[in-house]
């Protein structure tokens, strides 16, 4: 369990470092909108506001997960979750694994009885251990829906990562059948393809988040941490493995309009958001930018996401979109 802790306290420092995020780009600087000069519009009047699980959100921004089991976890989680509960968007929790099985108290809820709180588990945590891990996740954070994370490329690299992905999907299959809340399964930076999406909706999944390439990059930071060279010279060409969040997002959502898209992965700023709201998501997942202030405050996490608010309103403003609605129509123009 040590070993644990001290593996979340190093992607803590080195998803900081600059040299860990995906030097390619996530492909939204080639989503332009046609700029429109009468927008026809108030500033004020516009609403980005979204609904997400049948909730209220002041925007599609979801508080994407970043860390847990680690002694600066619950400070940081603190600072990230007051700020979800007083601006009115949901927060995903890091990794539950490692609190559930030391006995990490996860009582978010005494900082956030409101907020929309997502879970968070591996899918090959819950292939050994079964649905009833995800059970305990979900009642330990009282959360509104479940996030299975699938990271193989991660576990590759990782020193003794999973290697079996055996039995992955059948237990998502029991999750999706079993858990009382929605289950949302996520990549971790190296994206979700269709081929992978039909088969998670065909057992049930509803939500998908993509988080493709382009943001922090795991198998770097994991590659970080290998001591052997010949791991290291294995490992070096997938460090830039994966698909770009901006391309899957469209093909995605073309699967089916019933299925909640989450685009993640290099979304950096509001006018990202309003990018990927365009091209087909129904909400927007950012972590690493929200680190380093919930490393500081409450309030420094709460700054974060109302610049990303205002940004996006200034990108809906500048399109003559009043509402997201509108957004998702406003004319885009060859890159």
């Amino acid at each position: 369990m040590t070993d644990i802790r001290a593996r979340k306290a190093d992607h803590i420092n080195l998803a900081l470092q600059p040299q860990h995020q995906t030097g390619a780009s996530a492909g939204f600087d080639r989503v332009r909108f046609e700029h429109n000069s009468l927008p026809q519009l108030d500033l004020a009047e516009v609403d980005c506001s979204a609904v997400f699980l049948n909730q209220y959100c002041s925007a599609p921004l979801i508080i994407g997960a970043m860390t847990g089991g680690c002694e600066h976890g619950e400070m940081i989680n603190r600072h990230l979750v007051e700020a979800a509960e007083q601006c009115h968007i949901p927060m995903a929790v890091g990794s539950q694994r490692a609190a559930l099985e030391s006995g990490l108290a996860q009582d978010l809820r005494r900082w956030a009885p409101n907020a929309i709180l997502l879970g968070n588990l591996g899918g090959t945590q819950l292939q050994q251990q079964g649905v009833e891990l995800a059970q305990r996740a979900v009642d330990s954070v009282r959360a509104n829906a479940m996030i299975i994370h699938l990271n193989p490329l991660q576990e590759l690299v990782q020193p003794g990562g999973d290697r079996d992905w055996r039995g992955v999907l059948e237990v998502i299959e029991q999750c999706c059948a079993t858990l009382d809340v929605p289950v949302i399964i996520k990549e971790v930076g190296a994206g979700i393809g269709p081929g992978v999406a039909q088969r998670l909706m065909d057992v049930g999944v509803t939500w998908i988040e993509v988080a493709g390439r382009g943001g922090t990059n795991w198998a770097s930071i994991e590659n970080a941490r290998i001591e052997l060279t010949r791991e290291q010279a294995i490992a070096a060409p997938f460090i830039d493995w994966g698909m770009t969040t901006a391309d899957l997002i469209p093909i995605v959502r073309s699967q089916s309009s019933l299925l909640g898209v989450v685009a993640s992965g290099g979304v950096r700023h509001g006018l990202d958001i309003a990018r990927a709201m365009r091209i087909g998501a129904n909400m927007t997942a950012i972590a690493q930018p929200f680190l380093q202030p919930a490393l500081e405050s409450t309030a420094a996490v709460i700054e974060q996401i109302e610049i990303f608010r205002e940004q996006l309103r200034w990108a809906m403003f500048l399109t003559g979109s009043k509402n997201l609605r509108q957004l998702q129509s406003a004319p885009l123009v060859s890159a």
